[in-house]
């Protein structure tokens, strides 16, 4: 098993997850109004505190 910081994978791909994010709340929720900047930061929030910071993962995920 492998071990990842997922608030920096996160932070890495933070435009991709960030539209990926507001794109889906579009679609449960057409219609819905917000900061997409804003949902981003509370999604982050809500890694913090839901998340180990080093989370394992199965190898089979990891490309060396």
């Amino acid at each position: 098993m492998a071990k990842i910081k997922i608030e920096e994978i996160v932070g890495d791909l933070n435009f991709q997850f960030r539209k990926a994010l507001s794109q889906t709340v579009q679609e449960i929720v057409p219609g819905a109004q917000f900061d997409e900047l804003d949902l981003y930061r509370a999604f982050k929030k809500a890694l913090r505190h839901k998340c180990e910071v080093w989370e394992k993962v199965n190898d089979a995920y990891i490309e060396q």
